[in-house]
């Protein structure tokens, strides 16, 4: 896992890092057109110092500048010790193919700091990093980042990752007509140093309610908290996707009503989403084995090709059934 820069303060070495944790909130942009090139650009300009970076392969993918938030607050804890802790978040937003936006926030907490609070420009000089004062429950905290038992004053990625969301869907350049109706989701992630000599693992993915999921990861020594913020983004786009369609078949109440309502419902599905299905496609290589461990349980793979292979039934026999009306017209 990924280690902090130099203190630059005396000869002291760097703190070892223990965990990584963070939220990425997913949604469909509020726009009712694809917002591509130099458009999408500048809706994720969020530091005028920084560029955006734009990928266009394997699909388009346009990433937001790191924007660094100062946080002295506690650290969530699973028994309600407190944890005092100081550094800096690191917020990035996401656009892919010009309609799903994320927003993620993470941090790396090291294992432990100094006894008393430094100057802010420590904190700064190592962005992305928090230091507790004194030593880390690791287990304890890791416990607390994925429960929803957060106090006042607790440090709370998802609030930052909120505003930073808010923030893009206000922009004028929206005009807050999305194409069609679905939820935000929130992923809650937190990574783990692996056991010397055991590669990456995936301890659990759960389905919490409300929008929320929350994953606990393993990670060797070497990985970025970066990378491992790639990963778990990978993880909540793809967890959209299938939600968000799994949520359109429902509500178009496919073999229940009469097929062509059903598909005009459908619609949206065949416009917006079912081309945007590539997991683990911008996923560091070291870190492809958790996607492998995703498709055996639960299997997202297996679910979207059901649902896909649904509407495409759906539209095959429509088109069967209208083929058939032209070439035998009723009297």
């Amino acid at each position: 896992m990924v280690g902090p820069a130099d203190t630059g303060e005396g000869t002291q070495q760097r703190p070892e890092p223990a965990l990584i944790f963070g939220e990425v909130h997913t949604c469909l942009l509020r726009h009712s057109q694809t917002l591509l090139g130099r458009a999408a650009a500048d809706l994720l300009r969020l530091r005028a110092d920084e560029r955006v970076r734009l990928s266009e392969r394997p699909n388009l993918y346009v990433r937001s500048p790191d924007v660094p938030t100062g946080v002295d607050c506690q650290l969530p804890s699973a028994c309600g010790a407190k944890i005092r802790a100081v550094g800096t978040v690191t917020t990035r937003a996401t656009l892919t193919e010009g309609r799903l936006l994320q927003v993620g926030a993470h941090c790396t907490v090291t294992a432990e700091g100094a006894g008393r609070r430094r100057r802010w420009g420590h904190y700064m000089a190592r962005p992305g990093v928090v230091e507790p004062l004194g030593m880390l429950p690791e287990q304890d905290v890791a416990d607390g980042c994925l429960g929803d038992g957060r106090r006042p004053g607790d440090l709370d990625l998802g609030a930052i990752a909120d505003r930073t969301l808010t923030r893009v869907l206000r922009d004028r350049a929206l005009d807050k007509q999305p194409p069609f109706r679905s939820r935000v989701t929130r992923l809650r992630w937190i990574a783990l140093r692996a056991a010397d000599g055991e590669g990456p693992a995936v301890e659990q993915f759960t389905l919490a309610g409300n929008g929320l999921r929350t994953a606990k990861i393993r990670l060797p020594t070497g990985i970025s908290a970066a990378a491992a913020a790639e990963l778990c983004h990978d993880f909540a786009l793809h967890d959209w996707l299938l939600t968000t369609l799994a949520r359109l078949v429902e509500r178009s109440r496919l073999g229940s009503r009469d097929g062509r309502e059903a598909l005009t419902m459908l619609r949206p599905a065949v416009d917006h989403l079912m081309h945007l299905w590539m997991p683990g496609a911008r996923v560091d290589q070291p870190l492809r084995p958790l996607w492998e461990a995703l498709e055996r349980q639960p299997g997202f793979t297996r679910q979207w090709q059901s649902l896909v292979q649904r509407i495409r039934d759906q539209l095959a026999l429509q088109t069967i059934t209208h083929l058939q009306t032209i070439a035998h017209p009723q009297p």
